[in-house]
């Protein structure tokens, strides 16, 4: 019989998940014994702080979000304090504009993609939030010096909570960020080969070039994510953080030239000559090569052959059309890029003074997500604001805290992602409030208080529950476990062991997190047609940018990744079985990498005259685009592109270039064309 995930990891570790909950609970231990030392008012908080950098253990990442930690919860203090000097008295309207404050925090938090980027956010709303909600609730014994005194204690428990796990993470079984980069980094460029080949593949499906596209975005985006933490990993990071930036880039370069060279092949057959079909055969079996190679220098070997092998084809090639001969140089363009991702590839171990510099992927930043994640959170808060201030009770306290902070970490999941999440991290809360309230109350409470002793009775529920923080399916329940624990325990130099303040701030963690359930429940992530249709006209929007760009094709590349990813998703979580959104989404980034390159070709042909009408060209392509999308076709395209030919021809002598030029406008006008009676077929069914 199968274990169930949780089980399987907490009764069978494997060495790795050991380890990272050892490192844990000596984070841990080391940030309660420093916070005791230093006479701390809430020492837990600290613990707080030690669990939420436990959850990537790599060095660069765990001092990327301890940065991120400290600089949020300065922030977050400095905002309660002004909070409180200007509306002590006014109770309500603190509460209200605390309740802003974390809705913003929340919205801002939406247009990052970085997890330790939304973490800061999501810890300024909560600094903001103990700072105000702590003073208020003893608003009559608190004058200004301890409103001061309240922040400064907050940040300093975080502070020290931050700096106690990234030195842990740095001295005992450090695990760096670059292993985990070249780790990416060769399964990006395994999964582009396989795509690749499978692209060439006549007998390939639909579905199986789509799982290998959505594999290759998710990674695409995790390495783009972790790049930034690299740099924090001695003097050589900076460097590794370009080349992560650049095979990204490259990747997405490829992914755009190998859906021309495998869309066209299948849907126009009748086109392809003899010589076409053997060329995209040799390519196929270079890529399996490739993909198959034990080293980066069999595999540069390999991409090499390919080049000149490309090259000798495209010599060879006379008397065939235009569309083919254009074909022939996309093939030879694809390859150069390979060389580069393996070049990148290469450099995030061996240093590369000639790379060039290439754009990171963007963030996908629409602030209707960004309007709709800060009100939900906001209702978040304000609903157990509305509970505190008619109860009066502290544990409403704790139901305003950690739902904000969850709220905030997860809002970028779909809602099926989400539903899950916190299914586990109730179940999570609720195996935490017996252990609590037995340690915290039963041995704790008959111990000498030593710290000691305190280590050695928390040491055995912390090391479980980060062995199911270590695993990604088994995370929910292990921080649905390890911050209440901490927050029902309280531990420090003044515990009181109080049974009903112990079980109140159980049921305000509870009754908070299932509020925060049933709020997501109620204002669902913004999902569906809805949304893609959004990311398919920012597409076209960025379409008719490109001739704006000092370095189009990165630029480019980077405003596409997530958003592809995005695409992905939306069309993953819905009920039909087609792909036909993140299709589109393809179709958009090849078109665009075919307008860049166009202006390579006609770069000696360009003046007034074709200025003019190539801008005309590049938004009729965006209108077009678009209209595609909903199955309309536009007769327009072709004319433009007609008037734009002959003006490159009359502004210089014809050549190979602009033969070139006449087979780009008909392999894109087919494209555009074919995903219209696509996109029509399927509205009638």
């Amino acid at each position: 019989m199968k274990l169930h995930p949780l089980l399987a990891q907490l009764l069978m570790p494997n060495r790795s998940a050991v380890i990272f909950a050892l490192k844990g609970v000596v984070s841990m231990a080391l940030a309660l014994f420093a916070s005791m030392y230093l006479q701390l008012d809430r020492p837990y908080w600290a613990l707080v702080s030690a669990v939420f950098l436990q959850i990537r253990p790599e060095s660069g990442l765990v001092i990327e979000k301890a940065l991120c930690q400290i600089l949020g919860s300065v922030a977050g203090g400095a905002v309660g304090i002004l909070i409180l000097a200007l509306f002590m008295p006014y109770p309500v309207l603190a509460l209200a504009c605390l309740t802003l404050w974390i809705g913003l925090n929340s919205a801002a938090s939406s247009l990052v993609h970085n997890a330790n980027f939304i973490y800061a956010f999501a810890m300024s709303g909560m600094t903001a939030a103990l700072v105000v909600l702590l003073v208020m609730a003893e608003a009559t014994m608190v004058d200004s010096r301890a409103v001061f005194d309240i922040a400064q204690s907050r940040i300093s428990e975080i502070t020290v909570g931050a700096l106690c796990a990234m030195l842990v993470s740095r001295l005992l079984w450090p695990v760096t960020v670059k292993a985990s980069l070249r780790r990416h980094s060769r399964d990006v460029i395994n999964k582009t080969m396989e795509y690749l080949s499978l692209e060439l593949d006549p007998d390939s499906t639909h579905e199986q070039r789509h799982q290998h596209a959505d594999q290759i975005l998710e990674i695409l985006v995790v390495l783009n994510d972790d790049s930034s933490a690299v740099a924090y990993e001695g003097p050589e990071g900076a460097g590794r953080s370009r080349a992560a930036h650049l095979l990204c880039n490259k990747v997405m370069s490829l992914l755009a030239v190998t859906q021309i060279m495998g869309r066209f092949p299948r849907n126009h057959p009748h086109l392809v000559s003899p010589a076409l079909s053997q060329l995209i055969a040799d390519m196929r079996a270079h890529f399996i090569r490739i993909a198959e190679a034990d080293s980066y220098e069999q595999s540069y070997r390999q991409a090499q052959a390919l080049r000149r092998a490309l090259l000798e084809h495209k010599a060879a090639y006379v008397g065939e059309s235009a569309i083919v001969i254009r074909l022939t140089q996309t093939a030879v363009e694809l390859v150069a890029d390979l060389v580069m991702v393996l070049r990148a590839y290469n450099a995030l171990e061996n240093r590369d003074q000639t790379l060039l510099r290439a754009s990171r992927l963007k963030t996908y930043r629409d602030p209707l997500v960004g309007a709709v994640n800060g009100f939900r959170t906001a209702v978040v808060f304000m609903i157990g604001g509305a509970i505190w201030l008619s109860t009066g009770s502290t544990a409403a306290i704790m139901m305003m805290i950690m739902p904000v902070v969850y709220s905030v970490m997860f809002a970028r999941f779909s809602l099926a992602v989400l539903t899950r999440i916190l299914r586990r991290l109730l179940v999570g809360v609720i195996v935490a409030v017996p252990v609590a309230l037995f340690f915290g109350l039963g041995l704790l409470s008959r111990s000498s208080g030593d710290f000691e002793l305190l280590v050695l009775v928390l040491a055995g529920p912390y090391f479980l529950g980060l062995l199911a923080l270590s695993d990604r399916s088994t995370l929910p329940y292990g921080l649905g476990f390890c911050i209440p624990f901490t927050l029902i325990v309280q531990p420090g130099n003044h515990m009181t062991f109080n049974m009903g303040l112990a079980t109140g701030n159980a049921l305000g963690l509870f009754v908070g997190i299932s509020i925060l359930y049933w709020v997501f429940k109620l204002i669902t992530p913004l999902d569906g047609e809805f949304m893609q249709r959004r990311l398919l006209r920012a597409t076209a929007r960025d379409l008719v940018s490109i001739d704006y760009q000092h370095r189009p094709e990165n630029w480019f590349n980077g405003r596409m990744g997530e958003r592809l990813l995005r695409l992905a998703n939306y069309d993953q979580s819905s009920d039909t079985d087609h792909r036909h959104m993140t299709d589109l989404g393809f179709t958009g980034l090849n078109i665009g990498h075919m307008s860049i390159r166009l202006r390579r070709r006609i770069k000696n042909h360009r003046n007034a005259e074709v200025d003019r009408i190539l801008a005309q060209w590049q938004q009729v392509l965006a209108d077009t685009y678009l209209l595609s999308s909903r199955g309309d076709m536009n007769s327009r395209f072709r004319e433009v592109s007609a008037e734009l030919l002959a003006a490159i021809h009359a502004a210089g002598e014809p050549s190979l270039q602009t033969v070139t030029v006449k087979g780009m406008f008909e392999r894109i006008a087919l494209t555009l064309e074919r995903t219209a009676r696509t996109i029509a077929k399927q509205q009638r069914t």
